[in-house]
């Protein structure tokens, strides 16, 4: 089977997804044309190289409907014949969308492509698709449904983790963000975001609350607790499914919890022919990919499960993965992740994650996976794993090798 190599991975800042954040005046197709023009002029392609393109959004209604990814190709100059499609794998969307790019060149239906997404969550509220089949009251009592923070609050009662050991690991995400933007990590990627009259309107990620400590999200409310002690009590629905839990410990608050925010991202992936013929420099071979699902109540478990599946497929061990980057919807479920999987803190998420910089459905996993090859390069390590929780109990694990 053809290799598929990462060419460019670009991405906008994270504006906060509020009606005073920096992007909501920016619509979701401005965003995602924007961020598809800069993959063009970085590589010096004229708009009729790549032939497909795919985008994850979660929300695809509205503005963000009518397959975005299209609409967003046309206006960013692309050729009538770069065809796209828009995908919504819920929060591993965006990293779907890679892997969907990287298949069709692994299978020679494409020799250079784009997996990406796009969530204008300030303009489109998450919902607004109306929540389909998972508001179908059979299929709720079917499948033991409730809302992720639940989800997120069992997992912590479940394996054992408190309140100070999420909210010390929010209070370092924080840092490691403050620390990465400081000293210019994402530098290589990030796209400023410009206004109708070519202002820039944001250059950096937003939400950021570098002087958090355990003292100001101490004194947060959990967020959960309500929806799971009284009505509709989502608590004895976990509890049902899960009867080893006794009584539930709700932990998560907005602060130790993924920031909602507006984003775009891309990511350029060809074969060595097409880098060759246009002459672009690979930075990273897409080594495995895989998805899964996972049991739909505790729903977030789903990432120890693709990353095992994903080292299977690439004949590799979790000790064969130098940088790990995992999308931070909560602080228990990376640290479910690092036990399950034996992974030290200090080579996950080293730059920070979505506690602090905020967590655009659609295009998180494409973010992330630019964040992790970045650092890569900037660490000079080999081999790098991301991956993402999905709702309605689904994970998706994509694994990287830096070209020298």
């Amino acid at each position: 089977m053809t290799e598929a190599y990462i060419y460019d991975a670009v991405r906008s800042p994270r504006g906060k997804g509020r009606s005073d954040g920096s992007l909501h005046e920016i619509t979701a197709l401005d965003l995602a044309s924007q961020v598809l023009a800069s993959v063009n002029d970085r590589n010096e392609l004229d708009g009729h190289e790549v032939e497909d393109i795919a985008y994850g959004c979660v929300s695809p209604v509205g503005e963000q409907g009518a397959v975005i990814s299209r609409m967003a190709a046309l206006k960013a100059g692309y050729a009538d014949t770069t065809s796209a499609i828009q995908v919504n794998r819920f929060c591993g969307s965006g990293l779907e969308a890679v892997n969907i790019a990287a298949g069709k060149v692994k299978s020679g239906e494409a020799d250079l492509a784009i997996g990406g997404g796009v969530e204008s969550m300030s303009r489109v509220p998450m919902g607004s698709d109306g929540l389909g089949g998972m508001a179908d009251p059979s299929l709720v009592f079917q499948e033991y449904f409730v809302p992720q923070g639940i989800s997120a609050d069992l997992i912590a009662t479940k394996y054992g983790y408190s309140r100070d050991d999420v909210d010390a690991y929010a209070v370092e995400s924080q840092k490691r963000a403050a620390k990465s933007w400081e000293e210019k990590r994402f530098a290589k990627s990030i796209l400023p975001i410009k206004d109708v009259i070519g202002e820039t309107v944001l250059d950096h990620d937003e939400l950021m609350r570098p002087e958090t400590d355990m003292q100001s999200l101490g004194s947060l409310n959990p967020a959960f607790q309500m929806m799971g002690e009284q009505m509709p009590g989502f608590n004895d629905v976990a509890i049902l499914k899960h009867p080893d839990v006794e009584k539930m410990n709700h932990v998560h608050h907005a602060g130790n919890s993924s920031g909602i925010v507006d984003g775009a991202a891309a990511v350029l992936i060809g074969n060595e022919e097409a880098g060759t013929k246009y002459g672009l420099k690979p930075r990273a071979r897409i080594v495995s990919m895989a998805s899964i699902g996972s049991e739909p109540t505790i729903m977030l478990t789903g990432p120890e499960f693709a990353a095992q599946k994903a080292l299977k497929r690439a004949g590799m061990e979790a000790s064969d993965i130098d940088v790990w980057e995992l999308n931070e919807a909560f602080a228990a479920v990376v640290l479910r992740f690092m036990e399950a999987m034996n992974v030290d803190h200090s080579d996950i998420n080293v730059n920070g994650g979505a506690i602090a910089m905020g967590h655009p459905l659609g295009a998180t996993g494409a973010m992330i996976l630019g964040t992790v090859l970045d650092e890569l390069e900037r660490s000079g390590k080999q081999t790098a794993l991301s991956t993402l929780c999905i709702g309605g109990g689904m994970g998706i694990a994509t694994i990287i090798e830096r070209v020298n």
